[in-house]
């Protein structure tokens, strides 16, 4: 409505026929606009929740006033009270009808006039029946009492209830229809309510001790549980208690039982089913009674339900001796067994039994509703409260804001889940509100009435895309959203159910303990760990909290590897490198997977540690997968392509050499992670490093040739391709592999020969070099050193100077070199030609002379004997080690320079694709296959680990030590397993394969003894 040219009474939302002659008896309605300056009147009628309903409430109110003057002054010029007035009288049916009950209530909306706080609503109900507000708390012996009785001082005791209901929740709704009236917290609403439920107790006690005068009750008190001992009731709720008496007969039981009738039939039920046994349990007990069935018989369900334990009434020693005697068992309660699992299957059975039909409008009970946030903050409550006093209070949002302050639940998801909690208790409160009964159901969508209703109660209102209904529902459906995603994280937190498993002392972290406990956890050096220990957890701040909760878990996961003294070390390096990284924390907390893997990973490996401070976004790989597949495990293709995406974005040769390090470091982490946590195969492991070597020569080398043509101005004067040597070009390299390759050229139309292989030989020599620089990434040497002539070769050749070469000058060593020849990098059409040249080489038709033969097994025996090292254990070598890598790569090799000409399947530069296809070819037998199989794979896989481990390259496997189980457990090996295990199986393994090696590439006798 415009407020200067007025406008009809349907578009203040009032639509009832009667609207207009009503408004028109009142005197604040002509024609089409307000008269004698009802404007601010209209208004506030044109935005509460329901206009038609606020008119006829008013007029009905009017009707019975004897001042009606003084009420119109008071529309008129008190903003407050026309607020108040107006917008309670548009929410609530039932306190309408109370205001008009007792029209002269209307006075007390008014001005600075409100609800009372907790100690005046006590003397106003104790007032009201008649109890000296100054007595003793009625309940304890010599106690006040009631001077009404019966149904007098129920009526009285209802009608003050309702009275101090009304002013409550007409300064909580006020500013729906005065927008600049304050706004009620709905938390400060709810402590108000609880406050006024445990008054009308007080007042109910004293009419009930009046009634019991001549039995002489003994002491009495009132414990509230569930909301009103959380202080935060709604505006209808029962009201959970438990009795407390000495002694415990039948005048404290009829006592107790006659407050229970008086506050059913005056303000609200009370409900004494949380009582020990509950229905079938004694209405009262004493409190040693209360102690001795907690201690022995009370299920996790009734530890949960005690956190919220307060007493409200009755005598006040006895109440404080039963707080004092059940807190200790509270937070003690998280220690049994399977109590995380317990609380979550109470909240899954509590889903369970809602009606389908109306769990998408459950605001308490339904998926992301009041219970999932409660049972959160509870379960984290009871779990790290054992140890952390500061999380030990009865309300969900003040434990909430302790819950974050202490660095349980993050900033971010604390302040969401207050938020959400905040909104469905508003809605909750204004539902109950408008007939004052107990529901926590949102109307039915088909009832937009209903719904507009709620919405406008609410304070919302259209948003230009949207109605108020429409505004309703999409903040419903966020917050429960929002509510259930937070819920999940929280409650099924794997984080809860660690530390519940320890003692109060472990999870604290006690200095003077802990040194004993990591000697006994496996630590060689406690007091180097207390150090570690010391340096995470000082100071105060945020992250320091976060520490003290998560170290506990991860030194009993990091006990459980092989190496818990290096562990600690590592990840306090990682901790300390990170420390600007504002999710590093917040990620080992809230995915328990990521933690207990990390700890695994620095438990285990030198490398994993050195990667991660400059690769910390690995991190996030290691959270449980989402859709079904593991994060470590990616297409090798998608991350090439991915590389060299990121180089191709940086102009500088420099820049682009440095980005595609970074990216290798990265997918070499992945990897690490993936391998150590036993989610990749072995040969997947190779496969993945060598695609992210291949993408790093081709990224490298793009990179370079655009700089070139940049500076030059001219046209590329030769195509490139760089080929695969080795375990490059088997795609078999391990982490600690060099690249082994060779230069191709091939002069581009018009360009000469010498300036080709100049212009090649300067890019060769700029890739070699920025990606060999030095750098505190993993090494990245391009090795040519295979090429013709070797080092004194030309570094680049042409294509037709490889032709005259390998056609005059080539030696069987270099045929069974080019076994392993694929282009990996560079120009696709020549190295397509490249290898149509060389094929017949390594593939000759007609296989190998005997003498060619012969010389291979020469070349290999004194390979052998020159290169392993001085001391080397032959058995544990897992390069030139009998049945390793050279003795199963040199047997698949000679089978391929022998065979591959008529066995198409050998043309592979792959070892175990080699030995498949020569088992298909009729080569082998299967059983050899399966042996040289075995063998080249655990061999690789050692190797791999020995490089994991150290986080340098070795060959030789360790003897012994922290060095040798770590090893073991990287291979998958239990932690505490003997390692002895692991290096009888390796020499079980590998001599299995040495006997085919003897067989098929020496071709010796079974018989023969192998030097």
């Amino acid at each position: 409505m415009d407020r200067r040219t007025g406008g009809s009474l349907a578009r203040l939302g009032l639509t009832e026929p009667w609207a207009e002659a009503t408004l028109a008896e009142l005197g604040w309605w002509a024609g089409d606009k307000p008269i004698n300056g009802a404007e601010s009147i209209m208004w506030a009628l044109a935005r509460s929740p329901d206009p038609d309903l606020a008119l006829r409430s008013i007029e009905r109110l009017f009707a019975v006033i004897p001042d009606r003057a003084d009420i119109e002054a008071a529309l008129r010029s008190d903003e407050a009270l026309r607020g108040r007035l107006i917008a309670v009288l548009g929410s609530s049916t039932a306190l309408g009808d109370h205001l008009v009950t007792h029209p002269d209530r209307w006075h007390r909306l008014g001005g600075e006039v409100g609800p009372a706080d907790a100690e005046g609503a006590i003397t106003t109900m104790l007032a009201a029946v008649g109890a000296d507000p100054d007595g003793l708390p009625p309940g304890s012996a010599g106690g006040a009492v009631a001077r009404l009785t019966g149904a007098e001082a129920i009526i009285a005791l209802r009608t003050a209830y309702r009275d101090e209901l009304l002013a409550l929740a007409a300064a909580d709704v006020a500013a729906v229809s005065e927008p600049e009236l304050p706004v009620l917290d709905v938390a400060d609403v709810a402590a108000r309510l609880a406050d006024l439920g445990s008054a009308a107790v007080h007042a109910a006690l004293a009419v009930a001790a009046a009634e019991s005068a001549g039995s002489e009750p003994g002491r009495l008190a009132v414990i509230a549980m569930g909301k009103t001992g959380g202080h935060e009731l709604n505006y209808v709720s029962d009201v959970d208690v438990v009795f407390v008496a000495e002694p415990a007969d039948q005048a404290t039981t009829r006592l107790a039982s006659r407050m229970m009738r008086i506050l059913g039939e005056a303000c609200f039920e009370v409900d004494a089913n949380l009582r020990p046994e509950g229905r079938q349990g004694a209405l009262v007990r004493t409190l040693d009674g209360h102690v001795s069935y907690y201690q022995r018989w009370a299920k996790t369900w009734e530890f949960q339900a005690l956190l919220k334990a307060r007493p409200i009434a009755g005598d006040v020693e006895l109440g404080a001796a039963y707080a004092e005697a059940v807190a200790p068992m509270v937070w003690s309660a998280a220690g049994r067994d399977d109590f995380v699992a317990d609380v979550q299957a109470m909240r899954r059975r509590v889903e369970e039994h809602i009606r389908p039909d109306q769990a998408d409008r459950e605001l308490k009970l339904g998926p992301g509703g009041l219970r999932d946030v409660e049972f959160a903050v509870q379960l984290l409550q009871l779990v790290h409260g054992r140890t952390d006093e500061s999380l030990r209070s009865p309300s969900t949002l003040d434990a909430l804001v302790a819950l974050s302050d202490g660095g349980y639940v993050g900033r971010e998801d604390g302040a969401n889940l207050a938020a959400s909690y905040r909104f469905l208790r508003l809605l909750e409160h204004r539902l109950q509100l408008q007939r004052m009964r107990r529901t926590h159901l949102l109307p039915e969508a088909k009832d937009t009435a209903a719904l507009r209703w709620l919405a406008r109660a609410s304070r919302m209102r259209p948003d230009g895309r949207r109605d108020a209904v429409g505004v309703l529902m999409a903040e419903w459906t966020r917050n429960a959203r929002r509510v259930r995603r937070l819920h999940e994280k929280l409650f099924y937190r794997p984080l809860l159910t660690a530390v519940s498993r320890m003692s109060a002392d472990t999870a604290r972290l006690s200095e003077s303990a802990a040194a004993a406990r990591l000697s006994a956890l496996g630590w060689v050096s406690p007091e180097g760990a207390l150090g570690h220990l010391r340096a995470l957890t000082s100071g105060v701040s945020r992250a320091a909290a976060i520490q003290q909760t998560l170290l506990p878990v991860l030194l009993d996961e990091l006990a459980r590897s092989p190496d818990p003294d290096r562990g600690l070390l590592a990840y306090r390096r990682v901790s300390e490198a990170l420390a600007t990284t504002p999710w590093y924390l917040r990620l080992l907390r809230d995915e328990g997977l990521v933690a207990q893997r990390l700890m695994r990973l620095l438990g285990t490996s030198a490398l994993v540690p050195d990667l991660l401070v400059r690769a910390p976004e690995v991190l996030r790989l290691l959270a449980a997968p989402a859709g079904g597949g593991d994060e470590l495990i990616k297409d090798p293709a998608e991350v090439a392509a991915s590389l060299r995406a990121a180089v191709a974005r940086h102009q500088d040769p420099d820049s682009a050499a440095a980005a595609a390090r970074s990216v290798r470091r990265h997918e070499m982490l992945r990897v690490a992670c993936a391998d150590l946590l036993g989610v990749m195969s072995t040969e997947q492991v190779c496969a993945a490093l060598s695609s992210v070597w291949a993408a790093v020569l081709q990224a490298t080398l793009e990179s370079v040739e655009r700089a070139l043509a940049a500076t030059s101005g001219k046209p590329a004067p030769a195509t490139i391709v760089v080929i695969g040597m080795g375990r490059l070009g088997g795609a078999e390299l391990g982490y600690s592999s060099d690249a082994d390759v060779m230069f191709v050229c091939e002069p581009a139309a018009g360009a000469g020969e010498q300036d080709a292989v100049r212009y090649a030989t300067t890019v060769a020599e700029t890739v070699r070099r920025r990606l060999s620089a030095p750098s505190p990434d993993p090494a990245l040497v391009v090795d040519a050193d295979l090429r013709p002539e070797g080092r004194s070769g030309p570094l680049v050749r042409t294509l037709e100077s490889y032709r005259g070469y390998y056609a005059r000058w080539s030696e069987t060593w270099e045929s069974q070199a080019l076994l392993r020849a694929r282009p990996v990098a560079g120009d696709d059409d020549l190295g397509r030609r490249f290898v149509e040249l060389i094929d017949p080489i390594r593939y000759p038709e007609a296989g190998l002379p005997a003498a060619a033969v012969g010389e291979i097994r020469r070349i290999k025996a004194r390979v052998d004997a020159e290169r392993l090292p001085r001391g080397a254990d032959r058995s544990l070598h897992t390069k030139l080690g009998l049945g390793g890598l050279a003795d199963v790569e040199w047997t698949v090799q000679l089978l391929q320079l022998q065979h591959a000409g008529t066995v198409a399947g050998l043309r592979t530069t792959a070892t175990l694709d080699g030995l498949r296809a020569a088992q298909a070819g009729g080569l082998l037998a299967a059983e050899d296959v399966v042996a040289l199989a075995a063998g080249w794979t655990m061999a690789t896989r050692a190797r791999n680990a020995v490089m994991l481990v150290r986080g340098k390259p070795g060959d030789q496997l360790p003897r012994s030590g922290r060095e040798l189980a770590a090893v073991a457990y990287a291979l998958g090996h239990a932690a505490d397993a003997d390692p002895g295990i692991f290096l009888d199986e390796y020499r079980r393994t590998t001599r299995r394969a040495r006997a085919v090696v003897e067989r098929v590439f020496y071709g010796w006798s079974q018989e023969r003894e192998s030097p």
